[in-house]
């Protein structure tokens, strides 16, 4: 092993955490400043507590939130404003077309008339 590359090691360090509970564990610092530990943590007490660090809680339920909203909006029946045609053949359109070119081309005869 190379020499003088290794942190110090302490048998004694000091575990705080922010309910008030400490212990006494090997660390490579004196003290260390946690914020939950077994004596708080929901897991272990049993109690329903959120546990939020950086806002991640409020996040997650905002998002939630929103998505409900979507869903919700989705969900919601369409009204509709036109009445839809009954879909026509490809035969039916061609025949209207040709009518529609025969009416046409009578207009511009009796026109020239």
């Amino acid at each position: 092993m190379q020499k003088n590359i290794h942190p110090n090691w302490h048998h004694d360090g000091v575990v705080t955490c922010s309910c008030g509970s400490s212990f006494i564990t090997g660390l490579t610092k004196k003290s260390l400043q946690v914020d939950i530990c077994s004596a708080c943590h929901p897991f272990f007490t049993g109690e329903m507590k959120f546990v939020d660090r950086q806002g991640r809680v409020d996040k997650f339920l905002a998002k939630q939130k929103k998505a409900q909203a979507v869903q919700a909006k989705a969900q919601k029946p369409k009204k509709q404003t036109t009445q839809q045609e009954d879909p026509k053949s490809y035969r039916d359109l061609l025949r209207q077309q040709q009518r529609a070119l025969g009416q046409k081309s009578q207009k511009q005869t009796t026109d020239k008339k």
